[in-house]
């Protein structure tokens, strides 16, 4: 497996990646009415991010035949996140592994990869993350420490009604 710059035409790949994550993992913590609203925003995602030139977007693929294509995807806007209650200069804005990979490793390259990109950008010292309920122990493990939890509508680009919780974090780098 290597990490790589996502490029547009990985797109459907990742959609994919995306959508499987959130409804095999997503659970572990979520109501299937809650999964079913936050999967549901990755049908109409353009993941334009992409090309943005302030947003570091990386793919991980698989190296082998075994496991052909993309495994993860990860997003770091390189500009300061609005509404934290404790301020942050960059923030990591996705990171997603296919279910069949999940707990190998895959998230923490991609998440390694997204904190090298961050540590070289000037004036980058603190990440910011809004992390779903399952994806704390993950954050934790990497250094990542709770500040608050706050309730988040799981949808896409049209309002679902549905929402849950979701746990602020940061990391000094």
């Amino acid at each position: 497996m290597h990490v790589r710059e996502a490029t547009e035409s990985d797109v459907e790949a990742i959609r994919s990646v995306h959508a499987a994550a959130i409804r095999e993992l997503g659970r572990e913590t979520y109501s299937a009415e809650q999964v079913a609203a936050w999967a549901a925003g990755c049908e109409t995602a353009e993941y334009e991010d992409i090309s943005h030139e302030d947003c570091c977007f990386v793919v991980a693929e698989a190296e082998d035949e075994e496991r052909p294509g993309i495994l993860a995807f990860g997003s770091l806007w390189l500009t300061p996140p609005e509404g934290y209650e404790r301020p942050a200069d960059a923030e990591v804005t996705a990171v997603y592994v296919d279910p069949s990979v999940a707990r190998e490793g895959v998230g923490s390259a991609v998440l390694a990869a997204l904190e090298d990109r961050a540590r070289e950008t000037a004036g980058v010292e603190t990440l910011g993350l809004t992390a779903s309920t399952n994806a704390v122990p993950f954050y934790e493990a990497h250094g990542y420490e709770s500040v608050r939890e706050r309730t988040h509508e799981f949808s896409g680009h049209e309002s679902t009604g549905v929402e849950g919780v979701v746990v602020e974090m940061v990391k000094t780098l």
